[in-house]
């Protein structure tokens, strides 16, 4: 039985550790895995093949045919995973899943892209390789990395980029006062707003500077405390537009009992303000540009 083949298959992460799991005590046939998991053995197939191609199964022949255990990888894969240590499972799939260790690739050689940019230059760059890529593909893998928070998605735009820096810059400042001016003209020369969507501006820092939403949290609000009276923060209604986006936020957790872990796929996080007092904030206005930021120690 062949598992290679040019596209990547349609596989969850959370599949994909559900099965790595259920080999880890010994072989098991697809109809085996198909039960644990419940799904069809289509499907349990499919699953198994894309497993066993990244290398976190192995296949043996039996006298009843196929069956399957962890092996090493998939057992550093599970170790990861437990440890919630996301990046070291993110940098296995990297090695090991061509399609996934080329998407992040390319998001390194192309910041800031969206689905269809992504698309074009990686069958650029992969033209005279022996895999493809589709949009399904990519969505796939995107998948992986956001769950595993090694990329995120601008939730109104739909862009990717990796999401790795660890501090924010001490140019923050003006990084943002640059992102409102530039969200501020998008209503038109006409109508431009004085109080702006904070997701919006936290989605569009964010992929400016690659930082973790919950770090521009903690920075735009020390940069509002640090600069009071030039800078303002204001509630909203809770139908308030500057709550919708067409995109969620994908998450990995570890599951309540058990070494499994679920996924989730929430818009809250996107969609919240920020806290500051017990009180949520949606909107920001700059009433005075001469603006100072000085870095919170940790």
């Amino acid at each position: 039985m062949s598992d290679e083949r040019p596209t990547i298959r349609p596989v969850t992460l959370s599949r994909l550790v559900e099965l790595t799991y259920s080999c880890e005590d010994g072989y098991k046939s697809t109809e085996e895995l198909a039960d644990i998991l419940d799904v069809t053995h289509r499907r349990a197939r499919e699953t198994i093949l894309e497993a066993t191609r990244i290398s976190l199964l192995s296949e043996e022949e039996d006298i009843d045919g196929a069956i399957y255990t962890t092996t090493s990888v998939g057992e550093s894969f599970l170790t990861a995973i437990r440890a919630e240590d996301w990046d070291k499972a993110s940098s296995i799939l990297a090695v090991r899943s061509p399609h996934y260790g080329a998407f992040l690739e390319a998001l390194d050689a192309v910041d800031n892209v969206g689905l269809d940019s992504l698309l074009e230059h990686l069958e650029e760059t992969h033209e005279y390789s022996p895999y493809s890529f589709n949009q399904t593909g990519i969505e796939i893998v995107g998948d992986w990395a956001e769950r595993l928070g090694s990329v995120q998605r601008n939730a109104f735009t739909g862009n990717y980029y990796l999401s790795q820096t660890t501090e924010i810059p001490r140019n923050f400042h003006f990084i943002m006062l640059d992102a409102y001016d530039d969200l501020e003209q998008t209503a038109g020369v006409n109508l431009r707003q004085r109080y702006l969507s904070i997701p919006k501006l936290r989605e569009e820092i964010c992929e400016r500077i690659g930082c973790q939403r919950d770090d521009f949290d903690d920075a735009i609000l020390a940069l509002c405390q640090q600069n009071v009276g030039k800078l303002e923060l204001s509630g909203a209604p809770m139908d308030t537009a500057a709550k919708d986006a067409a995109l969620g936020i994908k998450q990995l957790e570890l599951a309540d009992e058990g070494p499994l872990i679920t996924t989730s796929q929430s818009t809250q996080q996107v969609m919240s303000g920020v806290e500051l007092y017990g009180k949520k904030y949606y909107y920001l206005a700059v009433h005075d540009r001469d603006i100072t930021f000085e870095q919170e120690a940790h």
